[in-house]
């Protein structure tokens, strides 16, 4: 939406696409529905958790949930900013044109609904933004009830007795959330040998600390679903693992659901893209800083652009967002080249995980190839005044840094609304902002903000680090 109120404003005229429904997987399955769900898991868990009642003065008789309200809840929010979308667009004078699109040349692309005759339009310029669907491994069949991905967990048909997730990213965390919440117990089945692999590692053994161990969450590491049957005939769901590394048998679970979590894949099959000499990479749509895409021999394919979870440059809804309106500007003869590593992800359980730029390790094998010194500093919710006074003092804020320039290099947080709070860090990065810089701005007291503005403090700058806006920051 926000990609054709610039193309808009900017005189472009502009027309979509849709072979579904108006926003795509953001709006009818992942981040709107989702958060529905998790509005409801944090409410429930504050309601459940007596002791945190009691030091507030607070007492709630056992709290209990209607599973179809619920759900009703996450669908109507979905249904609600779907009907915003497509009426703000009609008013913007976009064009919506339903059907399934296919490239068929240069600056030409043929849509139509199945099984009716299709219609080729021309257009100066064309984004590909096709998305992704959830990715299934081998061996596991779905049958979206006893087996199933996030699409069909976030109608919430059922809560099972005991679920098993394979996975533990962003999405496999969210739904423990959820599921644990409402009184499911889970299994997680994870691949590498730790959960939650691709978080800054001491904010996931910290997560691990305050999201799994003191909730009914167990979990197998460094082991594949090999194969999983779906339940039938009174039998419960089947899970065979085995040894990640040595692929030997490891053991078999039997549980009553199994939600697939094991990330996602681009949504490029059947673009038309061989009409254009392109070839896809692990299905993901080549493209260069620009978001233009690359034929097969490197080359620009002229006025074609590739977006958001298609191109693989990084999974999330507002990625794509700014890689669309980094492409309008391109088309209106205004350079702008989207600099990822501001780009801030969050995970919203309860506490919320964030973080932006490198991790740790990331940032220290940065620091080795290119000779240059990184530090860390941390600073606790423990000691901020509003999450005290919240009674959600557990969590962390994690600043890695360059001592030498001042240059933030990551930013993680575990706590509190920490998926609120990341922006701070991710504009600073964005904008090129130094430490030395940033240490001075003012926060409101007591709030959540507190938190960054004592990390950014509490940095220790070599002596020779200058204090200037104005000076490149290198990348």
């Amino acid at each position: 939406m926000v990609i054709n109120r610039v193309a808009v404003s900017q005189g472009l005229k502009t027309a979509i696409i849709e072979g579904d429904v108006i926003g795509g997987t953001c709006v009818n399955r992942g981040c709107v529905p989702s958060k529905a769900l998790l509005a409801v898991s944090g409410r429930m868990r504050e309601l459940q958790d007596e002791h945190h009642l009691k030091t507030l003065g607070l007492q709630v008789s056992a709290p209990e949930y209607d599973r179809q309200g619920v759900a009703d809840h996450a669908n109507n929010l979905a249904l609600k900013i779907r009907n915003n979308l497509t009426n703000s667009l009609k008013a913007l004078g976009v064009d919506i044109l339903t059907g399934v699109g296919t490239i068929v040349g240069p600056q030409k692309v043929k849509y139509g609904k199945v099984g009716f005759s299709e219609t080729e339009i021309t257009a100066k310029d064309i984004i590909i933004a096709t998305g992704s669907v959830p990715f299934i491994p081998k061996g596991i069949e779905i049958d979206g009830k006893t087996v199933f991905t996030s699409d069909h967990a976030l109608k919430l048909e059922w809560v099972p007795e005991w679920i098993a997730i394979v996975g533990s990213g962003y999405i496999g965390l969210e739904f423990s959330d959820v599921y644990t919440a409402l009184g499911s117990e889970v299994t997680f089945i994870e691949a590498l040998d730790q959960l939650m692999p691709g978080f800054d590692p001491e904010i996931g053994k910290l997560a691990q600390r305050i999201l799994i161990n003191p909730r009914k969450i167990d979990y197998f590491t460094g082991v594949f679903a090999n194969k999983i049957t779906p339940a039938k005939d009174g039998k419960p769901v089947r899970i065979e693992l085995i040894d990640a590394k040595t692929k030997e048998a490891k053991d078999t679970l039997e549980v009553d659901a199994a939600l697939i979590a094991t990330g996602r894949a681009p949504f490029t099959k059947g673009l038309g893209l061989e009409n254009i000499n392109v070839v896809t990479q692990r299905g993901f749509v080549p493209v260069n800083e620009h978001m233009q895409v690359l034929d097969a021999n490197g080359d620009l394919v002229p006025n074609l652009y590739c977006i958001g979870d298609a191109n693989g440059k990084m999974m999330l809804a507002h990625a794509a967002s700014a890689q669309g309106i980094s492409v309008v500007e391109r088309v209106c003869r205004k350079e702008n080249v989207l600099n990822h590593l501001s780009i801030p992800a969050a995970c919203f359980t309860h506490p919320e995980i964030s973080m932006v730029g490198l991790t740790e390790p990331q940032a220290r094998d940065k620091a080795e190839q290119n000779g240059f010194e990184i530090r860390v500093a941390k600073t606790s919710f423990k000691a901020n005044t509003k999450a005290l006074a919240e009674n959600e003092a557990e969590g962390l804020a994690k600043l890695i840094y360059r001592p030498d320039t001042g240059e933030i290099l990551g930013v993680h947080i575990l706590g509190l609304h920490a998926a609120d709070l990341v922006h701070e860090a991710s504009n600073a990065i964005a904008l090129g902002t130094r430490i030395q810089d940033i240490k001075f701005a003012v926060h409101a007291h007591p709030t959540l903000s507190e938190v960054l503005d004592e990390l950014f403090k509490s940095a220790k700058l070599n002596t020779g680090a200058s204090h200037s806006v104005n000076e490149p920051v290198a990348a």
